[in-house]
């Protein structure tokens, strides 16, 4: 009985986060220009809604935008999204982020992160590996919203914050665990 019950909600809560996210469209391979297009509008959002982003883009060694992921599951799950690697505001590589994970999960949600590379070192890490699978090499801070106002280009010292934004859907946990980030040729 108790299993009936826990399978049915978990069913009624990816039907509602399906729902939610009918205009989303499917993950699939976008070309450059429009990677270019959705990164540019995630990062004019972003200044304009956290203006701390726009001083802390400018120290930063690099800053890796992927403007929408996509990510679903019921047990097994996984996600999916593109973005462009930005040196001085000018895109210089594009990237991937793909994750699987399993257990106890169920929803679909779409949400946008940057990840504010802030040391030589962590950048030249992500440009020297053939795919980085977050929580190995460079440290990342997650910033909150709550956080957030206490970060500025004073005591901005870790090597990598990550700053999720445009969240939609229902989810349980958004986090970066299992992460692995790779160069695309676009």
């Amino acid at each position: 009985m108790r299993t009936s019950r826990c399978l049915l909600i978990g069913l009624i809560v990816v039907a509602f986060g399906a729902t939610n996210l009918m205009n989303v469209s499917p993950a699939t391979a976008a070309s450059a220009s429009e990677i270019e297009r959705s990164v540019n509008s995630a990062v004019k959002k972003l200044a304009a809604k956290y203006p701390w982003t726009k001083e802390l883009a400018e120290k930063a060694k690099g800053v890796l935008v992927f403007p929408s992921v996509v990510k679903g599951g019921f047990m097994v799950g996984g996600q999916y999204g593109e973005g462009a690697l930005r040196k001085q505001g000018k895109t210089v590589a594009y990237y991937n982020t793909v994750a699987a994970s399993y257990g106890l999960q169920a929803g679909l949600q779409r949400y946008g992160y940057a990840l504010f590379f802030m040391t030589d070192s962590a950048l030249q890490y992500l440009d020297r590996s053939d795919g980085w699978e977050l929580g190995t090499g460079p440290s990342v801070v997650i910033v909150d919203k709550g956080m957030a106002g206490g970060i500025s280009t004073t005591t901005a010292s870790s090597d990598v914050y990550a700053f999720f934004f445009d969240q939609e859907g229902l989810m349980a946990g958004l986090g970066l665990q299992g992460t692995k980030i790779t160069r695309i040729k676009k």
